[in-house]
């Protein structure tokens, strides 16, 4: 593997690299700036009550059409036809090393991995720890088949998922045939990867699902980048894409998109519906916990953007079933 990491066009210079310079911050903002903000975040940035969510047997689904479950920030269930794909899963109530740091909202954690069916696919996008959580992956580990992941990911993995050398790594543009009509690849994304203090160790991505003739783009986390218009020219039209609309800050504009340009983004990949996610679980920017929700529904209607936005753990069925209550209000 670490020949693999070496030979990568994307790793230069002892680290993965995006395709665009992505600084961490503006050259005006010290990280000093940043650290005493995330100290001093406003009330809103969490909800002032618990949050409404719907339950979902989710043991008994079957669709014959794509159908998303999302539970909170950036983990979701997608089945088809009995198959079962597990995106990013945190369920151990928290987003940090520390389970007292960056708790999940009220409410929020109403899916647990007991509530999760057979999972015959798994997808890590990246190793940040509001993506993988190797306490709820544990858990899972009995009911998991196959997991697939980034570039240099599978050592964050080994000591909670590793059965039967199930474990397989992808770089960009990498494709897959996980099944019969089901292929995986491997996108780009503009963003960093690291746990603790070392980034850039592993890859970060976003991946296509071409599954039972439909066409689905799993974002990950990314700032905005040109290349959401290289894979809409490739892939596109989806179906429906899932990109992150949440957790931004001016202090870190390049690794994060803002809401207006999540639905630009959207655009790009010539989606059809746009689901958006990585925000009503985790409080890690500034902004109030709805405050990405309005701007996103508000700027895709101004551009003609179908957007659907569920409930935690309110079935999408794709081509079918789009929830649009504006329940954060």
């Amino acid at each position: 593997m670490k020949e693999r990491i070496k030979n990568s066009q994307n790793f230069r210079d002892g680290v993965f690299q995006n395709l665009s310079l992505t600084p961490m911050k503006p050259d005006d903002v010290t990280y000093y700036q940043m650290l005493k903000e995330t100290f001093q975040r406003p009330a809103d940035v969490r909800p002032p009550a618990p949050l409404t969510t719907v339950k979902t047997n989710l043991k008994t689904l079957y669709s014959e059409k794509p159908v998303i479950v999302w539970f909170g920030h950036s983990s979701y269930l997608v089945h088809v036809k009995g198959f079962n794909i597990l995106v990013d899963p945190v369920f151990s109530g928290s987003a940090s090393p520390m389970s007292f740091m960056i708790k999940a909202f009220p409410g929020a954690d109403a899916y647990t991995p007991a509530d999760m069916p057979e999972i015959d696919l798994m997808i890590i996008t990246h190793n940040h720890y509001d993506h993988l959580d190797k306490k709820t992956l544990a858990q899972l580990k009995p009911h998991t088949k196959i997991i697939y992941t980034s570039l240099g990911v599978g050592r964050d993995l080994q000591s909670c998922l590793v059965k039967e050398n199930n474990i397989n790594e992808m770089d960009w543009w990498e494709t897959q045939e996980i099944a019969k009509d089901i292929t995986l690849t491997a996108t780009p994304a503009r963003h960093f990867s690291g746990r603790g203090l070392k980034r850039g160790g592993s890859l970060w991505s976003s991946f296509v699902l071409q599954i039972f003739g439909y066409q689905l783009f799993l974002g990950g986390d990314s700032g905005y980048d040109t290349h959401f218009k290289a894979i809409g020219d490739k892939y596109g039209p989806f179906d429906l894409v899932i990109l992150e609309c949440g957790q931004y800050n001016d202090n870190w504009p390049f690794i994060h998109m803002k809401p207006e340009e999540t639905v630009q983004a959207a655009i790009d990949l010539q989606a059809k519906v746009l689901l958006p996610v990585h925000w009503a679980k985790f409080a890690l920017a500034n902004h109030p916990w709805n405050d990405s929700v309005k701007r996103v529904t508000a700027s895709a209607a101004q551009r003609g953007l179908f957007v659907t936005t569920p409930k935690i753990g309110e079935p999408v069925i794709v081509g079918e079933h789009y929830p649009q209550e504006h329940w954060w209000l």
